[in-house]
């Protein structure tokens, strides 16, 4: 079944689509013909209607936080839901050190307040063999690896941080929705995201914005660390084909195969800046080792083999093209991220514990 025949005619509920990573799904949505998109978004200080423009009469937007579970319930109500797409959450591992309630409330309750919406709509439906209700998750919640190996779908939990903790949490509340009440549930878990529109405490848009500034590019420890990349158009790509043709119930790993060390990728920021002002290179000299983040994990990698041969699904933007498009992104829309400096973030350091 070809992608654009699945979705014709659904109707869908996006949480958190005036997110990073929701509006990305919003914006592929709209160009498939679906019959109805809905955006539950509490519009938090990482969300921004802007990442929809030009898509304004594709979806209807209903503003409401998860942890409301009157508002939640509302929701499903008026969207009338055949596929629900879960990308709320609060992300930020800084965030969480420094107030790890906030994550509890959106990441934990929120979610078990939307499995409890869902199972009662779905209950109310005569149980249609339709519905599904994707969870998106991240590899953190497995904890850190050494050198070698990769995280599969049968790794053992072991979160290391507030946000990742939360994670996990949402997580086993959505395989328990699944095994207890059989409400059908997929789960995914995926690295690094990057791309336009992030919200500039994240690496990548962060050193941009302090390398155009010539502030100093703060690297945690000695940068060694080791993620996994993945741009946002290939993740989003492969979430709505989980949902598609993933088996109900079960867990998927999205991985692109691109570990980068947190040195390295600062490192491509810097060169792809030389090349734009040549004047201030080399922007490689703004570089600074800072105290690292307590509990850093050391290495994210994936084995996303079982998805791929589910879905057929493979990455199609490279690392390197996709840092130099996003580093261009954010050079040519200083206006979109200077705003956010003057109202609610100005690369300040989070997640410091005071000693």
């Amino acid at each position: 079944m070809s992608v654009e025949r699945y979705w014709k005619d659904k109707r869908v509920l996006v949480t958190g689509g005036a997110g990073f990573i929701g509006a990305e799904i919003v914006r592929q949505l709209s160009c498939l013909n679906i019959k109805e998109i809905t955006v539950l978004d509490k519009l938090t200080y990482a969300a921004d209607l802007g990442r929809l423009e030009g898509f304004q009469n594709r979806f209807s937007l209903k503003k409401a936080a998860l942890e409301n579970s009157v508002s939640v319930k509302d929701a499903f109500r008026d969207a009338q839901p055949d596929i629900v797409i879960h990308a709320a959450a609060e992300s930020h591992v800084d965030r969480s050190i420094d107030g790890p309630g906030d994550f509890i409330q959106s990441n934990v309750i929120g979610t078990f307040n939307l499995l409890q919406a869902a199972l009662n709509f779905w209950n109310e439906q005569g149980k249609s063999n339709q519905f599904r209700l994707l969870h998106i998750s991240t590899d953190e919640v497995y904890g850190s690896l050494g050198e070698s190996g990769f995280f599969s779908e049968t790794s053992s939990y072991d979160p290391r941080s507030p946000y990742s903790a939360s994670k996990a949490a949402s997580d086993h509340l959505a395989k328990a929705w699944w095994h207890t009440y059989g409400l059908p549930t997929i789960t995914t878990n995926c690295g690094n995201n990057y791309g336009p529109w992030q919200f500039p405490e994240k690496l990548i848009p962060l050193m941009v914005a302090n390398a155009i500034d010539n502030k100093s590019l703060p690297l945690y420890g000695d940068g060694s660390q080791i993620r996994e990349w993945i741009h946002v158009t290939d993740h989003v790509e492969a979430l709505l084909l989980a949902v598609e043709k993933g088996d109900i119930g079960d867990t998927y790993l999205i991985g692109s195969g691109e570990e980068q060390t947190n040195r390295s990728v600062v490192e491509g920021i810097c060169d792809r800046m030389d090349q734009t002002y040549l004047e201030r290179a080399p922007f490689s000299g703004l570089i600074k080792s800072v105290e690292d983040r307590p509990g850093h994990d050391q290495r994210y990698a994936l084995d996303a083999s079982k998805f791929k041969a589910r879905t057929g699904w493979f990455p199609k933007i490279t690392f390197d093209k996709g840092l130099a498009d996003t580093v261009d992104w954010y050079i040519e829309n200083q206006p979109w991220w200077r705003q956010i400096q003057a109202e609610t973030y100005n690369q300040e350091r989070l997640g410091v514990i005071f000693k």
